[in-house]
Protein backbone atom coordinates (compact mmCIF):
# COMPACT_ATOMS: atom_id res chain seq x y z
CA UNK A 1 0.00 0.00 0.00
CA UNK A 2 1.36 3.52 -0.71
CA UNK A 3 2.36 5.98 2.18
CA UNK A 4 -0.04 8.91 2.32
CA UNK A 5 1.51 12.07 0.63
CA UNK A 6 3.67 14.60 2.76
CA UNK A 7 3.31 18.50 3.18
CA UNK A 8 5.95 20.37 1.58
CA UNK A 9 8.30 22.14 4.21
CA UNK A 10 7.73 25.45 3.04
CA UNK A 11 6.19 27.90 6.26
CA UNK A 12 2.04 27.85 5.33
CA UNK A 13 0.93 31.02 4.47
CA UNK A 14 -1.89 31.54 6.96
CA UNK A 15 -2.63 30.96 10.36
CA UNK A 16 -5.18 28.41 8.93
CA UNK A 17 -2.88 26.56 6.71
CA UNK A 18 -0.58 26.40 9.99
CA UNK A 19 -3.03 25.10 12.23
CA UNK A 20 -3.98 22.57 9.75
CA UNK A 21 -0.12 21.08 9.57
CA UNK A 22 -0.24 21.12 12.89
CA UNK A 23 -3.03 18.90 12.96
CA UNK A 24 -1.42 16.61 10.45
CA UNK A 25 1.47 16.29 12.44
CA UNK A 26 -0.76 14.87 15.26
CA UNK A 27 -2.45 12.67 13.60
CA UNK A 28 -1.83 8.69 14.44
CA UNK A 29 -0.34 6.17 12.04
CA UNK A 30 -2.76 4.90 9.51
CA UNK A 31 -2.56 0.53 9.84
CA UNK A 32 -4.29 1.39 6.14
CA UNK A 33 -4.11 3.26 3.35
CA UNK A 34 -7.75 3.74 1.56
CA UNK A 35 -6.73 2.88 -2.03
CA UNK A 36 -10.50 2.27 -3.01
CA UNK A 37 -10.26 0.84 -6.81
CA UNK A 38 -13.07 0.75 -8.89
CA UNK A 39 -16.61 0.99 -7.01
CA UNK A 40 -19.11 -0.90 -9.35
CA UNK A 41 -22.82 -0.19 -10.11
CA UNK A 42 -23.60 -3.46 -8.39
CA UNK A 43 -21.95 -2.04 -5.28
CA UNK A 44 -23.19 1.33 -5.21
CA UNK A 45 -26.76 -0.46 -5.37
CA UNK A 46 -25.88 -2.48 -2.72
CA UNK A 47 -25.28 0.49 -0.12
CA UNK A 48 -28.56 2.27 -1.89
CA UNK A 49 -30.42 -1.41 -0.97
CA UNK A 50 -28.71 -2.88 1.97
CA UNK A 51 -27.40 -0.35 4.14
CA UNK A 52 -29.95 0.53 5.92
CA UNK A 53 -30.24 -3.33 6.93
CA UNK A 54 -26.69 -4.00 7.24
CA UNK A 55 -25.13 -1.11 8.01
CA UNK A 56 -24.03 0.89 10.95
CA UNK A 57 -22.90 4.39 11.14
CA UNK A 58 -20.32 5.57 13.07
CA UNK A 59 -21.45 7.85 15.47
CA UNK A 60 -18.72 7.88 18.10
CA UNK A 61 -21.27 6.95 20.88
CA UNK A 62 -21.25 3.49 23.02
CA UNK A 63 -23.35 1.28 21.14
CA UNK A 64 -25.79 -0.88 22.89
CA UNK A 65 -25.26 -4.21 20.34
CA UNK A 66 -28.30 -6.16 21.91
CA UNK A 67 -30.35 -3.21 20.58
CA UNK A 68 -28.98 -3.53 17.56
CA UNK A 69 -29.59 -7.02 16.84
CA UNK A 70 -33.16 -7.11 18.49
CA UNK A 71 -31.64 -10.19 20.77
CA UNK A 72 -29.75 -10.85 23.21
CA UNK A 73 -26.53 -13.08 21.62
CA UNK A 74 -22.94 -13.54 22.00
CA UNK A 75 -20.96 -11.08 19.84
CA UNK A 76 -18.31 -11.82 17.78
CA UNK A 77 -16.79 -8.77 15.59
CA UNK A 78 -14.60 -9.53 12.64
CA UNK A 79 -11.91 -6.66 11.84
CA UNK A 80 -10.97 -6.24 8.13
CA UNK A 81 -13.65 -8.50 6.74
CA UNK A 82 -12.06 -7.67 3.04
CA UNK A 83 -14.93 -8.79 0.41
CA UNK A 84 -17.19 -10.77 3.40
CA UNK A 85 -16.40 -14.39 2.51
CA UNK A 86 -15.28 -15.12 6.14
CA UNK A 87 -18.09 -12.97 7.74
CA UNK A 88 -20.71 -14.32 5.60
CA UNK A 89 -19.50 -18.20 6.24
CA UNK A 90 -19.09 -17.88 9.87
CA UNK A 91 -22.58 -16.06 10.14
CA UNK A 92 -24.42 -19.10 8.13
CA UNK A 93 -22.39 -21.61 10.35
CA UNK A 94 -23.30 -20.28 13.80
CA UNK A 95 -26.94 -18.53 13.19
CA UNK A 96 -27.25 -18.40 17.34
CA UNK A 97 -24.37 -15.54 17.24
CA UNK A 98 -23.76 -12.15 16.12
CA UNK A 99 -21.06 -10.62 13.88
CA UNK A 100 -20.24 -7.44 13.53
CA UNK A 101 -17.53 -6.38 10.72
CA UNK A 102 -15.28 -3.83 10.08
CA UNK A 103 -13.88 -2.49 6.98
CA UNK A 104 -12.73 0.71 5.84
CA UNK A 105 -13.08 -0.12 1.53
CA UNK A 106 -16.11 0.44 0.22
CA UNK A 107 -16.15 -1.62 -2.67
CA UNK A 108 -15.37 -4.87 -0.30
CA UNK A 109 -18.29 -3.65 1.78
CA UNK A 110 -20.68 -3.20 -1.41
CA UNK A 111 -19.85 -6.80 -2.29
CA UNK A 112 -20.69 -8.19 1.36
CA UNK A 113 -23.51 -6.12 1.56
CA UNK A 114 -25.06 -7.79 -1.91
CA UNK A 115 -23.68 -10.93 -0.89
CA UNK A 116 -25.74 -11.29 2.85
CA UNK A 117 -28.51 -10.09 1.49
CA UNK A 118 -28.50 -12.58 -1.46
CA UNK A 119 -27.75 -15.25 1.02
CA UNK A 120 -30.41 -14.24 3.16
CA UNK A 121 -28.46 -14.01 6.70
CA UNK A 122 -29.50 -12.21 9.17
CA UNK A 123 -26.89 -12.00 12.05
CA UNK A 124 -24.69 -9.38 10.53
CA UNK A 125 -23.85 -5.51 11.03
CA UNK A 126 -20.91 -3.86 9.04
CA UNK A 127 -19.39 -0.89 9.28
CA UNK A 128 -17.70 0.78 6.83
CA UNK A 129 -14.66 3.03 9.50
CA UNK A 130 -11.55 3.01 11.06
CA UNK A 131 -11.94 0.08 13.72
CA UNK A 132 -9.88 1.42 16.32
CA UNK A 133 -12.48 4.63 16.18
CA UNK A 134 -15.48 1.96 16.09
CA UNK A 135 -13.61 -0.03 19.38
CA UNK A 136 -12.84 3.04 20.96
CA UNK A 137 -15.89 4.86 20.57
CA UNK A 138 -18.94 2.66 19.80
CA UNK A 139 -17.83 -0.81 21.97
CA UNK A 140 -18.20 -1.33 25.60
CA UNK A 141 -15.12 -2.76 28.07
CA UNK A 142 -16.22 -6.44 28.29
CA UNK A 143 -19.13 -6.35 25.23
CA UNK A 144 -17.51 -9.16 22.82
CA UNK A 145 -16.84 -12.81 23.17
CA UNK A 146 -14.86 -12.78 20.30
CA UNK A 147 -12.64 -10.74 18.27
CA UNK A 148 -11.12 -11.75 14.47
CA UNK A 149 -8.86 -10.27 12.33
CA UNK A 150 -7.41 -12.42 9.54
CA UNK A 151 -4.73 -11.70 7.07
CA UNK A 152 -4.13 -8.13 7.80
CA UNK A 153 -1.83 -6.27 5.69
CA UNK A 154 1.43 -7.59 6.69
CA UNK A 155 3.30 -3.54 5.98
CA UNK A 156 6.19 -6.07 4.51
CA UNK A 157 8.70 -3.80 4.10
CA UNK A 158 11.17 -3.23 7.78
CA UNK A 159 10.54 0.48 7.20
CA UNK A 160 6.54 0.08 7.05
CA UNK A 161 6.37 -1.87 10.35
CA UNK A 162 5.00 0.20 12.35
CA UNK A 163 2.13 0.53 10.03
CA UNK A 164 1.05 -3.14 10.79
CA UNK A 165 -2.98 -3.09 12.87
CA UNK A 166 -0.97 -5.86 15.70
CA UNK A 167 0.61 -3.29 18.08
CA UNK A 168 0.93 -2.76 21.68
CA UNK A 169 -1.49 -0.59 22.17
CA UNK A 170 -4.20 -2.15 19.64
CA UNK A 171 -4.14 -5.37 21.48
CA UNK A 172 -4.66 -3.60 24.70
CA UNK A 173 -7.85 -1.98 23.15
CA UNK A 174 -8.89 -5.52 22.33
CA UNK A 175 -8.22 -6.74 25.54
CA UNK A 176 -10.37 -4.22 27.32
CA UNK A 177 -13.12 -4.98 25.15
CA UNK A 178 -13.31 -9.00 25.40
CA UNK A 179 -15.28 -10.21 28.15
CA UNK A 180 -13.25 -12.99 30.41
CA UNK A 181 -13.11 -15.81 28.83
CA UNK A 182 -12.88 -14.32 25.16
CA UNK A 183 -11.12 -15.26 22.24
CA UNK A 184 -8.49 -13.31 20.53
CA UNK A 185 -8.31 -14.80 16.65
CA UNK A 186 -5.63 -13.81 14.26
CA UNK A 187 -4.34 -15.42 10.74
CA UNK A 188 -1.23 -14.18 8.80
CA UNK A 189 0.80 -15.81 5.78
CA UNK A 190 3.58 -13.92 7.00
CA UNK A 191 6.11 -15.48 9.18
CA UNK A 192 7.69 -12.04 10.95
CA UNK A 193 4.14 -11.29 11.44
CA UNK A 194 3.21 -14.42 13.27
CA UNK A 195 6.10 -13.71 15.22
CA UNK A 196 5.20 -10.13 16.03
CA UNK A 197 1.77 -10.95 16.80
CA UNK A 198 2.78 -13.45 19.02
CA UNK A 199 5.27 -11.21 20.63
CA UNK A 200 3.08 -8.21 21.01
CA UNK A 201 -0.13 -10.73 22.65
CA UNK A 202 1.90 -12.90 24.78
CA UNK A 203 2.81 -9.44 26.38
CA UNK A 204 -0.33 -9.39 27.14
CA UNK A 205 -1.07 -10.12 30.92
CA UNK A 206 -5.12 -10.84 30.44
CA UNK A 207 -4.11 -12.91 27.71
CA UNK A 208 -2.84 -16.14 27.64
CA UNK A 209 -2.13 -18.26 24.15
CA UNK A 210 -4.29 -22.22 23.73
CA UNK A 211 -1.16 -22.83 21.55
CA UNK A 212 0.93 -21.37 24.55
CA UNK A 213 3.88 -18.54 24.10
CA UNK A 214 4.53 -18.41 20.36
CA UNK A 215 2.53 -21.35 19.45
CA UNK A 216 0.27 -21.88 16.38
CA UNK A 217 -3.20 -23.81 16.10
CA UNK A 218 -4.87 -25.47 13.38
CA UNK A 219 -6.93 -23.55 11.69
CA UNK A 220 -10.75 -23.63 13.70
CA UNK A 221 -14.10 -24.59 11.81
CA UNK A 222 -15.46 -21.31 12.12
CA UNK A 223 -12.26 -19.71 9.02
CA UNK A 224 -12.52 -20.52 6.17
CA UNK A 225 -9.90 -21.28 3.79
CA UNK A 226 -9.64 -18.35 0.76
CA UNK A 227 -8.26 -19.75 -2.57
CA UNK A 228 -5.19 -17.60 -2.43
CA UNK A 229 -4.33 -19.75 1.05
CA UNK A 230 -4.67 -22.96 -0.19
CA UNK A 231 -2.93 -22.15 -3.66
CA UNK A 232 0.35 -20.68 -0.98
CA UNK A 233 -0.45 -23.92 1.39
CA UNK A 234 0.15 -25.89 -2.22
CA UNK A 235 2.93 -24.16 -2.51
CA UNK A 236 4.58 -24.79 0.54
CA UNK A 237 4.14 -21.59 2.36
CA UNK A 238 3.01 -21.18 5.96
CA UNK A 239 -0.54 -20.18 7.48
CA UNK A 240 -0.21 -19.28 11.41
CA UNK A 241 -3.69 -19.18 13.26
CA UNK A 242 -3.26 -17.83 16.41
CA UNK A 243 -6.01 -17.98 19.80
CA UNK A 244 -5.53 -16.61 22.79
CA UNK A 245 -8.00 -16.50 25.52
CA UNK A 246 -8.74 -13.51 27.71
CA UNK A 247 -8.65 -14.13 31.78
Amino acid sequence: MRAAATRSDAEPATADAAADAGNRKRRPVRSFVLRQGRFTPAQQRAFEQHWAHFGVAYQALPRDLDALFGRRAEHVLEIGFGNGESLAFAAAAQPERDLIGIEVHRPGVGRALNALADQGIGNVRVYCHDAVEVLRDEIAPGALDEVRIFFPDPWHKKRHHKRRLIQPAFAALLVSRLRVGGLLHLATDWADYAQQMCDVLDAQPQLKSQAGRGGSVARPAWRPATHFELRGLRLGHGVWDLLYERH
